[in-house]
Formats: C-alpha cells, sequence, structure tokens
C-alpha cells in the first residue's frame, strides 16, 4: 500500500469535512414540502420535539416516535403529526412502527435519528450497564431504526438525517466519553451510509448541534438519583459535584430553532451536505473547527511521509475551490 497515497487522502478527507461545515454551500432547497412524510425518533422533547413542530408546521406529515404514554397523547396534538410508540432499543416497536407506517400508504420521504441519551461519568469508573444504554440508544439506535425503514427510504429516494454532535468531533471534556464516542460512531456511520445509499438516491446528512436547550441532562440525573434509590448507595463524588445544582444545566441554553430549520434544509435542499455544524455561538464553531484541525496536524506529524506546510495549504485550497457557489447561511 503507498502509504503516502493514504494519509493524503486521510488530510483531504478531514479537509473536507471541516470546509463543509463553514464554507460550503448547500444548492437552493426547494420549497415543495407537500406529500413528504418524515420520521423523527425522540420526538417528545428538545430538538426532536422541535423538529416536530417545526416541519408539521410547514406542511410536512410527521410521524413523532416517543416511548411515554402522555407524550404520545400530547404529541398527537399537534396538526399534521401521528405519534408512534417508538423505543429505538426494542425490535418489536420498531416493526410495529414499519408496520403502521407501510399501512397509512403515505410512504416515507425523511428519517430523522434524533434520539439520544448520556449517561455521563470517567471512562474507568463508569458503569458497564451505563456505557451500553449510551450505546444501545445513540449508535444501535440508528442502525436497527435505519435498516428496518430503508426499503420505504429507498422507494422514496428520501433522505436519513442523523442528530450528531460536535461531540462527534471534540472529544477531551471530562465525563463526555461515552456520549462523545457514541457521537463518534455517527460520524462514520453516516459517511459509510451515505456511500451505501447513493445508488439508490438516498441523500445522508448528519447534523451536528452545539449546546441548545435540551432534557439529556435533566434525564441523566434522574436515572442517577433513580439508580441510586434502587440500589441503596450513594452517588460517587464526580457525580455529587456534576448534579450540585440539580437537573437545571441545560435550562439556559437556547432553544434549538436553528436546529429544526437545518433538519428541514436538509431534507429539501437538491444536493444536501454530508455535515452541517449549528451551533449557538461563534465560540463553539471555532473549537469544533480546532479539533479538527487538530487531528490533521497529528496525523501529518513526524513521520517519513510528512507533507509540508505548502501541501497542506495546497489541499485545503484545493477543497475550497471545488465549492462553487457562496456559502448558504441560516438568518441569526
Amino acid at each position: 500500500m503507498n502509504f503516502s497515497v493514504l494519509i493524503k487522502g486521510i488530510v483531504i478527507i478531514v479537509a473536507i469535512a471541516m470546509t463543509q461545515n463553514l464554507f460550503a454551500n448547500d444548492a437552493r432547497p426547494t420549497t415543495d414540502t407537500s406529500q413528504k412524510t418524515v420520521l423523527i425518533t425522540g420526538a417528545s422533547s428538545g430538538i426532536g420535539r422541535k423538529t416536530t413542530e417545526y416541519l408539521a408546521s410547514h406542511g410536512y406529515f410527521v410521524y413523532a416516535g416517543a416511548r411515554k404514554e402522555e407524550d404520545l397523547i400530547d404529541l398527537n396534538k399537534i396538526a399534521n403529526v401521528q405519534s408512534i410508540h417508538l423505543d429505538v432499543t426494542r425490535q418489536d416497536d420498531i416493526d410495529n412502527a414499519v408496520k403502521t407506517i407501510t399501512q397509512n400508504g403515505r410512504g416515507l420521504y425523511g428519517l430523522v435519528n434524533n434520539a439520544g441519551v448520556n449517561a455521563f461519568g470517567p471512562l474507568t469508573e463508569i458503569e458497564e450497564k451505563d456505557f451500553n444504554f449510551v450505546m444501545d440508544v445513540n449508535v444501535y439506535g440508528p442502525y436497527r431504526i435505519t435498516k428496518a425503514f430503508s426499503p420505504l427510504l429507498i422507494e422514496s429516494k428520501g433522505r436519513i438525517i442523523m442528530i450528531g454532535s460536535l461531540f462527534g468531533t471534540i472529544s477531551t471534556m471530562p465525563l463526555m466519553g461515552p456520549y462523545a464516542m457514541s457521537k463518534h460512531a455517527i460520524e462514520a456511520y453516516t459517511d459509510t451510509l451515505a456511500a451505501e445509499m447513493a445508488p439508490y438516491g438516498v441523500k445522508v446528512s448528519v447534523i451536528e448541534p452545539g449546546t441548545y436547550k435540551s432534557e439529556i441532562y435533566r434525564n441523566s440525573y434522574n436515572r442517577a438519583i433513580e439508580e441510586q434509590k434502587d440500589n441503596n448507595t450513594e452517588l460517587a463524588d464526580w457525580q455529587k459535584q456534576l448534579f450540585a445544582k440539580g437537573p437545571t444545566e441545560h435550562d439556559n441554553y437556547p432553544p434549538p430553532d436553528k436546529v429544526a430549520e437545518t433538519v428541514s434544509l436538509a431534507l429539501l435542499s437538491k444536493k444536501p451536505k454530508a455535515r452541517y455544524l449549528v451551533v449557538p455561538d461563534a465560540q463553539q464553531a471555532k473549537s469544533t473547527i480546532k479539533a479538527a484541525i487538530t487531528k490533521v496536524v497529528e496525523l501529518n506529524q513526524d513521520h517519513e511521509y510528512s507533507l509540508d506546510r505548502s501541501e497542506l495549504i495546497q489541499m485545503l485550497d484545493d477543497a475550497l475551490n471545488k465549492q462553487k457557489q457562496k456559502p448558504h447561511r441560516l438568518k441569526k
């Protein structure tokens, strides 16, 4: 194998991914959402709920997946929405959802793999069951759902959208290891799935939100407290420090309106981007891009096929030059 070619390929891939987030143009979206049907997992709160409301109000028919009965009833009150009992870790739920959507006869144009959880903890201390919980929902969930609904999506030549995270690029925050690992897996899953689905006319994108208001912290807090009660144990020292202020960490973050708008953009654009970075402030964007660049530098450093600065810059310029139009940006 020519390792020089391999390393150059890696650098090009990371450079393209980096430039797509900030500079790549998304072809002008169409405006016709008539008859377009979308399934959203984890639709009860946060990004899932906001996206459900946004798409339903813009002409889509939305199948909103949730687990709790009260959430299903609440979602059904929204015009153009039909709730579906859907736990992404249960194959019987998934099979029933496929049956329901198929029998309804509307088809399925879009799938938004949004359901996600977190279990905070040091990687050397977190319980295996908690680690598995994160992977079961965040990684195996999209795998199961996409596999089950792929025939309908291929039939419609539709869209698959993963809700990733900037933690799919950033990996250095303590206690966020399992979550970051799961979101890194989604990055790889998106890229490979996109290549495999392209011959069928199905386009795949990943949206990488920053810190928006959600229930993921509150749910993690509640789960830790319940386990403490059930097992008659005390919280670990790191848990006490993390949860000292209670389940209010995300309450002051902005609502995920921009994320919902970006989902719509990816669904409607003739040529959707592979990646959409959606963050509430410039610092989060800078940190994410810096992490991507740091990885390129580390891959290139101190080996016999290292590229010099001019070669790296040329690769970046080549990637930028492939983008023929001005970048599309969401309105602030």
